[in-house]
């Protein structure tokens, strides 16, 4: 929130930010959907040529961000104008302080990031009055993110130990059931023979 002189506040808004501040590039280590807590994204983010308050930057925030195909009926993830109600970009990637040259990063995805189609996002920030404030934006995708998406295919909980594992576990139920069951019967026949 921005504080004005007379008391009152403002939210920050997407709208208000300056777009397309930074040039944003992730390039997947490979080709096809990601797994997630295995592969990598290369990120690069450099000053565009069009960023108009640069002078400001303090900090850059790099975020993976839902694309809209992945936000459809799942308003846990919707877009909103309002900065701290927006639910687009959850997963941080790393903060740093702005500098004015190219930048790079290599990310391993999260193994807690969900099965979905993303972008990277960047926010610049400026610092004013030791309150952090974003001020322009910048994505590896276009205004209608529509290009340069990547999926993400996220960690299904199951692996071949597991597997075995339910396996025998279900095999030796089965066969105490079935020990348990002979014993019971030659109890029985025993004490119908007295």
């Amino acid at each position: 929130m921005i504080q004005f002189s007379h008391g009152a506040t403002k939210q920050r808004l997407f709208s208000d930010l300056e777009k397309g501040a930074l040039d944003v590039t992730a390039k997947p280590s490979r080709q096809g959907v990601l797994d997630a807590g295995i592969d990598k994204l290369s990120i690069t983010w450099k000053l565009s040529s069009t960023a108009k308050k640069q002078a400001n930057f303090t900090t850059i925030k790099v975020n993976l961000c839902y694309a809209p195909v992945s936000q459809v009926d799942r308003p846990w993830r919707r877009t909103e104008n309002e900065l701290f109600k927006d639910k687009t970009f959850p997963h941080k990637i790393i903060t740093r302080a702005y500098n004015k040259s190219s930048q790079s990063f290599k990310y391993t995805l999260d193994r807690d990031i969900p099965t979905g189609t993303y972008f990277v996002h960047t926010l610049q920030e400026n610092s004013v009055d030791a309150k952090d404030h974003e001020v322009a934006f910048g994505q590896s995708t276009n205004e209608a993110k529509t290009t340069n998406l990547f999926s993400v295919q996220a960690i299904s909980g199951r692996h071949k130990s597991l597997d075995i594992a339910s396996v025998c576990f279900s095999v030796f139920s089965v066969l105490a059931l079935l020990v348990f069951f002979v014993n019971e019967k030659r109890k029985a026949k025993l004490e119908q023979s007295k």
